[in-house]
């Protein structure tokens, strides 16, 4: 379990970085959101790569539980909750696939790879 769980959580954490970057102002806009906000994202649109910074670590505390490494009495309702973290990927990697934006449809195959990598977490 020890590949497919760090693989997983070395691409959430090049994730959050990229979104901490759009936190910042970093002008990669036009990677997320279907390139709606080209540059950098306008200062009212900020809150949006943090709320998705704090989902991507609640994904990641459900998936660190579910191989038995932090909060063991969580175990068994990890075997629920990461069922909903397949699913959010396997959305992830839909959208990412059709967006208008070429630049984000990089991040299809890391979704995807992070998909497999919580089928096999999740079916052990």
């Amino acid at each position: 379990m020890t590949v497919p769980l760090t693989i997983y959580l070395l691409l959430s954490i090049c994730i959050i970085t990229f979104q901490i970057c759009l936190l910042l102002g970093v002008p990669w806009g036009s990677a997320s959101m279907g390139g709606r906000f080209p540059g950098s994202y306008p200062k009212n649109k900020r809150l949006i790569p943090l709320i998705s910074i704090v989902i991507l670590i609640g994904l990641a505390v459900i998936v660190i539980i579910r191989v038995g490494l932090i909060f063991q009495n969580f175990l068994n309702l990890s075997k629920i909750l990461i069922w909903i973290v397949a699913a959010y990927y396997g959305f992830g990697i839909v959208l990412n696939t059709i967006t208008p934006s070429k630049i984000e449809r990089i991040w299809a195959p890391v979704a995807l790879i992070q998909f497999i990598c919580i089928l096999i977490i999740a079916l052990d």
